[in-house]
């Protein structure tokens, strides 16, 4: 048994140590908006962040992340008004939008730690892969939230 701390909420879950995060995420506890991509920690579909840095929960075994806290694509705002949320949406910057709760969860991390990046500084950090290829639409939107969350 295994105690979670996911979007301000406990939650007791017996699974294997071994466990993806993201399968616990998803199918244990409900939380769909954290996608499954590849499963080796290569796209970023599933990143998700524990106490605050973006990892990929697909590879992450729920024996490392318990007692931690846990953020989802839901618990980023519980009114999807996080100037990242807000920025993809003025930029309407999804195609397909399944990599979307990654990347978002990836700049917020990013963000979190550098409150104004220079595109070098989101290229460097921003790893995950998007079949539709908004990188462009990403990069701004990067930067709206930026200067949104300035403004806060």
């Amino acid at each position: 048994m295994f105690s979670l701390r996911i979007n301000g909420k406990t939650y007791s879950v017996d699974v294997e140590a071994d466990t993806p995060l993201l399968w616990v995420i998803r199918d244990t506890i409900g939380l769909t908006g954290t996608k499954f991509g590849c499963g080796m920690a290569l796209c970023g579909a599933c990143t998700v962040h524990v106490n605050g840095e973006a990892v990929r929960s697909c590879v992450q075994p729920i024996s490392r992340v318990a007692g931690k806290e846990i953020t989802t694509i839901e618990g980023l705002s519980p009114d999807a008004q996080h100037p990242l949320q807000v920025a993809w949406r003025e930029g309407d910057v999804p195609e397909c939008g399944y990599c979307q709760p990654g990347q978002i969860m990836a700049a917020a991390a990013l963000l979190a730690k550098n409150a104004n990046p220079s595109d070098a500084d989101i290229t460097r950090e921003i790893t995950n892969l998007c079949r539709c290829g908004t990188y462009p639409r990403i990069r701004q939107a990067i930067h709206r939230a930026a200067e949104l969350a300035a403004k806060r």
